[in-house]
């Protein structure tokens, strides 16, 4: 299986350390956060992966290639050009992802998921499985009783958007994205279908798409995660990687 790990963003949340050196390369015990998410998924089997890239892309590049590919196929989806967000990212990066599902995975995201169990609880048929928990924070997705999203909340400020017109939020469960998903390729022909262009965040194309194409939650009965998006995490990331070994 195929693997996308999104490594282009700015990492403006992570300042100063992202004005000399991309967030991928942001060193968490001992090692950069792009080696601890390509070696849990090398380990979970997955052979061929794609990193996007736009901040500091040449570092990634190098670092990369130094490493010789982590043992295995490493493709560079380069988007010096223009930085097109995840959904974008994803189509952009086309050429090297389809041909079957491919996993898709936050750089700045360290876990104690099982990836070969969150793989195995894939729905036929959908178009993407998107891991959640039931952690708090101010913006959950919606799910029905069978984990089909429906929409997404913002609990601070109320606002709801389903393509579901009048979807109330209190009759469906509350659910945190936590930065991985299990993609069908047929995704690229709905970009093309429905006209999605270059530059799009993937979780606005699972809202809009959500009633159209079947797209499922996967709960794990426990799943920590850091997302080490900021400086204040980065301790609470080196913790964290002490108890998982």
């Amino acid at each position: 299986m195929k693997a996308l790990v999104f490594a282009a963003g700015l990492g403006t949340r992570l300042k100063p350390l992202t004005e000399s050196i991309p967030k991928a390369l942001i060193p968490v015990g001992g090692e950069p956060l792009l080696y601890h998410v390509v070696s849990k998924l090398k380990s979970a089997g997955i052979d061929e992966v794609v990193i996007n890239a736009h901040h500091f892309a040449d570092k990634i590049i190098e670092y990369v290639r130094a490493n010789d590919d982590f043992g295995i196929k490493v493709y560079i989806s380069d988007e010096r050009d223009l930085l097109r967000e995840t959904g974008g990212g994803i189509r952009h990066a086309r050429g090297f992802l389809e041909g079957g599902p491919f996993l898709a995975h936050n750089v700045d995201i360290l876990s104690d998921l099982d990836i070969r169990w969150f793989i195995s609880q894939a729905r036929p048929g959908a178009l993407s499985n998107i891991l959640v928990s039931d952690r708090v924070t101010k913006r959950y997705i919606l799910f029905d009783d069978d984990m089909r999203m429906v929409g997404w909340t913002n609990v601070e400020t109320g606002e709801v958007k389903s393509p579901y017109e009048g979807l109330d939020p209190g009759r469906f469960r509350k659910l945190a994205f936590s930065g991985v998903h299990l993609i069908s390729d047929r995704i690229f022909t709905i970009f093309d279908e429905d006209g999605w262009g270059e530059r799009f965040p993937i979780m606005d194309f699972y809202i809009k798409e959500c009633a159209s194409h079947p797209i499922y939650g996967v709960l794990p009965d426990h799943l920590e995660t850091i997302d080490v998006g900021k400086v204040e995490t980065l301790s609470e990331a080196e913790t964290f990687l002490k108890k998982l070994k």
